[in-house]
């Protein structure tokens, strides 16, 4: 079979799928927690936290790329873009564990440790996920194949979310035994351990098969021209950078919207009804006490109970709705399901502000709803990167898959820059102050940034997909026309 029609098997994609699920142990932890991190266990105020990450995640953003460049240049056996995660895998696992330790300084050389760290890990991921990301468009030029790769992809990044989300705060607490800084630096080693097996087996079970023309000439100059004349890409780039804003933006402040907006009592009340109440017993009672899941006789852990069932709850739903993204867009189209999927989600989560700190069956439900809806995206949004890498190798004659995904991850990590800042800047402007009772101004701030504000954001999102050109029908054109094309130049003829 040829590569434009290879049919990859469960392992090769299963062990690709537990390089994403490697690499959301960081981006995840990055968007739920780093922000509170700095500010409630390293003890940096929030405006220099959100500063401090938009530093961070510019430099990545900007090193993205670059890292494209390199990328499409590597030549190995083992491929152009495999070997980087195999060769970034035992220091990202390092630095991951020192971005989370809280090192014995204070003030600006405190500021300074986070800031290196934080850096160090974002060239680190940039390293590893760009080439990762790009062999989508590499193991095969199949574009329902390629869905189907990202719904195992996201299937595996979902339950490394739900992981993160569900257990990283109980872990903390468990291992820390009141020493939060311990507590950090202990789980993200037990995350590290994990990414670094991960990647290892990703690199063992893939391969690339997807060649640019031989004739190709290296010219970054006209590739990335080529990109400004793309107009999917163009959408896709937009789409992105508003999409990952909303994501940096929600994340990064719905633990504060669980910590001091939502009622602990009522919390704690509907947590009771779970069996998850300090006083309960039995097997399920113990197994979740192992993990910290279980409130404290002191009841000082209400908010990380709760946040983190809240989060397993949100990922379970998420995993249903990414599975069941492959049949959708097979039928209908990526990007009609991406439409409805982000509308729906942009009103359920705009709706978060009409809720009273009370309501916690309510928070919870639209939650799940929000995420069902929003989760058939996720899979679509990456394999249609790939069909923008295929509709300028259509429209060019030149495949620069690697470009086109880093240029994406450019948008990506500006996006996570400027949400995240905007968030600390945000509670910082409606005078968020850490570990201390809110004002009713401040209490505003968290509910706004975790429903209108990022609702604002995926808005954006919608009006990009109204504008991105690649219908199904367009996108099956492609793929037939290019594997021609492929077939002419492997038998020594010219280019259809």
């Amino acid at each position: 079979m040829t590569a434009d029609g290879q049919k990859l098997s469960f392992i090769e994609k299963a062990g690709y799928s537990l390089g994403d699920a490697a690499a959301n142990f960081v981006f995840m932890t990055m968007i739920l927690f780093q922000l509170s991190f700095y500010t409630d266990t390293m003890g940096i105020a929030a405006a220099s936290a959100g500063t401090l990450l938009l530093v961070g995640r510019l430099w990545d953003a900007f090193f993205d790329p670059v890292m494209g460049v390199i990328a499409d240049r590597t030549n190995t056996r083992w491929g152009k873009f495999r070997p980087w995660v195999l060769w970034t895998a035992v220091p990202w696992a390092v630095v991951m564990v020192l971005a989370y330790t809280v090192p014995g300084f204070t003030g600006t050389s405190l500021v300074l440790y986070a800031t290196v760290t934080n850096i160090l890990l974002m060239t680190l991921y940039s390293a590893n996920n760009t080439p990762y990301s790009a062999m989508t468009g590499v193991m095969t030029g199949d574009v329902n194949e390629r869905t189907r790769l990202s719904s195992y992809r996201f299937f595996a990044a979902m339950v490394a979310q739900l992981v993160v989300g569900g257990f990283t705060l109980p872990l903390v607490a468990k291992l820390g035994q009141g020493n939060s800084a311990k507590g950090w630096q202990l789980t993200m080693g037990l995350w590290a351990v994990l990414c670094l097996v991960f990647f290892v087996i990703t690199f063992l079970t893939t391969k690339e098969r997807i060649q640019p023309p031989p004739s190709q000439q290296s010219s970054p100059k006209e590739d990335f021209g080529n990109l400004l004349k793309n107009g999917p890409w163009i959408a896709m780039f937009t789409l992105t950078l508003a999409h990952f804003v909303f994501v940096a933006m929600r994340g990064g402040t719905t633990f504060y919207y669980f910590g001091y907006y939502v009622d602990q009592d009522a919390l704690a009340a509907f947590l009771d009804q779970l069996g998850v109440g300090g006083g309960g017993t039995g097997a399920w009672h113990s197994l979740l006490n192992t993990f910290g899941l279980v409130i404290n006789a002191d009841r000082s852990n209400i908010a990380s109970v709760g946040f983190s069932f809240f989060q397993i709850s949100s990922q379970a739903v998420t995993i249903v709705g990414v599975i069941a993204s492959a049949f959708l867009s097979i039928r209908y189209g990526k990007k009609a399901v991406a439409i409805i999927g982000f509308t729906l989600a942009t009103l359920f989560m705009a709706a978060f502000i009409f809720l009273p700190p009370d309501a916690i069956f309510a928070t919870y439900a639209l939650e799940w709803i929000r995420a069902l809806s929003y989760a058939p995206t996720i899979p679509l949004i990456w394999a249609m990167f790939a069909d923008v890498a295929d509709y300028s190798e259509w429209k060019t004659g030149r495949r620069i898959t690697g470009i086109v995904f880093a240029t994406i991850l450019f948008a990506l990590k500006t996006g996570l820059s400027v949400g995240g800042a905007i968030a600390g800047w945000l509670l910082s402007g409606y005078g968020y102050q850490a570990n201390a009772a809110q004002t009713e101004r401040a209490l505003l701030g968290i509910r706004m940034t975790v429903s209108v504000y990022p609702a604002i954001a995926l808005a954006i999102v919608v009006v990009c997909l109204l504008g991105y050109q690649i219908s199904k029908q367009l996108n099956l054109q492609i793929q037939d026309e290019l594997a021609e094309r492929r077939r002419a130049l492997a038998a020594g003829g010219l280019p259809a």
